[in-house]
């Protein structure tokens, strides 16, 4: 005797492919990027993971933690679009070459924003540049105006860059970026931001000693994040 295929089941399998695919889409974004520069390495994929561990003390939401993670792995996407003589010059960039520079969170939004599902993780890309007093880029936001994603990016983004080494530079300490952080909180970044970076602080000093491997505690569950981000997200 035939039996009928139940529609969920099917679309249910649908979905998780299409799932996967945007994954696999999302990472080979990243790899084309840091193929291209040269130098970034890791440095998506570390703040993408860091970024997660201050986004659980204000959410358990696996939605809303997928979309602040794809859109913390690609937030410089934009930057495929930037010309190689800006993006990889060795001497400081002219005014001009900056007004360039500076088109790259609009140019990641329109990338990310065409990946079924990622309105959020779009936003930000769009907004990863912006200061929590209103003199980032590119369109001047400021406090909540900027996303809860970004905000909690804009921290993280900075610990990695003054703990990481650089062609030009060696590595600082996790205490020299501390201090930075603090110094910032209320200009550059969310004070919310900054008290919950200062909560997770031997968590965060142990991830970048190992340069990145999210805790399993910390992880998004699996079976939460199947599904998740298919009409059941946020920002």
């Amino acid at each position: 005797m035939s039996t009928t295929t139940d529609p969920r089941s099917v679309m249910n399998i649908e979905a998780d492919i299409l799932e996967r695919a945007d994954a696999e889409f999302a990472e080979a974004l990243v790899e084309a990027l840091d193929i291209r520069e040269h130098e970034t390495g890791e440095h998506s994929k570390r703040v993408a993971c860091h970024t997660l561990v201050l986004a659980r003390r204000f959410t358990s939401d696996a939605g809303q933690l997928r979309q602040i993670y794809w859109g913390s792995l690609l937030h410089d996407i934009g930057k495929i679009g930037i010309p190689d003589a800006i993006l990889l010059k060795q001497d400081s960039l002219d005014e001009e070459e900056w007004n360039v520079m500076r088109t790259h969170p609009e140019k990641g939004y329109r990338i990310v924003s065409q990946i079924p599902d990622m309105k959020e993780a779009a936003e930000l890309v769009f907004s990863h540049e912006e200061r929590f007093d209103g003199s980032g880029y590119p369109r001047g936001l400021r406090g909540e105006q900027i996303s809860l994603g970004a905000r909690l990016f804009a921290v993280i983004d900075t610990l990695d860059a003054i703990t990481s080494d650089r062609p030009y530079r060696k590595a600082g300490s996790f205490e020299q970026a501390r201090e930075e952080i603090v110094s910032m909180s209320g200009t550059q970044f969310d004070p919310a931001a900054v008290q919950a970076f200062l909560a997770e602080e031997a968590t965060l000093r142990e991830m970048v000693e190992a340069k990145c491997m999210l805790p399993n505690d910390l992880a998004i569950p699996q079976t939460q994040m199947k599904g998740a981000g298919r009409g059941n997200t946020r920002h």
